[in-house]
């Protein structure tokens, strides 16, 4: 991430049908603007907790389309956590399956990771969806879990080992 991305992240975070999914709402252009300098300044993972945030672009015409994370949950259990938000007018063109993709083996090359997991509102089927064609397994379904925006919200979580990537993409 760099400065000049906050207006592409707040073109698809100010967007109800974004935050619907999230556990935050609409973003205004300041919030935006306090995020991506955040995520700016998280480029290093060296401990439990320590995250990454990698901004999407596409090659031609360059243009940022959404964002991934990569969160090192246990350091000790080499455990990960992945996730993705994409700006909906660029939804269906697989970015989030590729991008996703990267972060797996980011994850299992480059830190050496056990396990990788992603979680998703269970209403949210295209981010599960993508979940499921990356090869991972639904591993839970957490019926109101937390109370959020009013309601009950429930929660997938979906997961892949080390060697089940290793068998399907190397």
């Amino acid at each position: 991430f760099n400065r000049g991305d906050v207006d592409a992240v707040f073109a698809y975070r100010k967007r109800e049908d974004v935050a619907q999914h999230l556990f935050d709402g609409p973003m205004t252009h300041e919030t935006a603007t306090e995020v991506v300098g955040l995520r700016a300044g998280q480029s290093t993972l060296s401990g439990d907790g320590d995250k990454i945030f990698l901004a999407v672009e596409l090659r031609e015409p360059h243009a940022m389309v959404g964002e991934v994370s990569l969160i090192w949950r246990d350091v000790a259990n080499r455990q990960g956590e992945i996730g993705y938000i994409f700006n909906p007018v660029h939804h269906g063109n697989g970015y989030a399956t590729e991008a996703a993709l990267a972060l797996l083996e980011l994850g299992f090359e480059g830190l050496g990771l056990h396990r990788i997991y992603a979680r998703c509102a269970a209403a949210n089927s295209a981010s599960w969806r993508v979940m499921e064609r990356l090869g991972m397994r639904r591993e839970a379904h957490l019926r109101e879990h937390i109370f959020v925006k009013g309601g009950w919200d429930e929660e997938l979580i979906y997961a892949i080992l080390e060697d089940e990537w290793r068998a399907r993409y190397r």
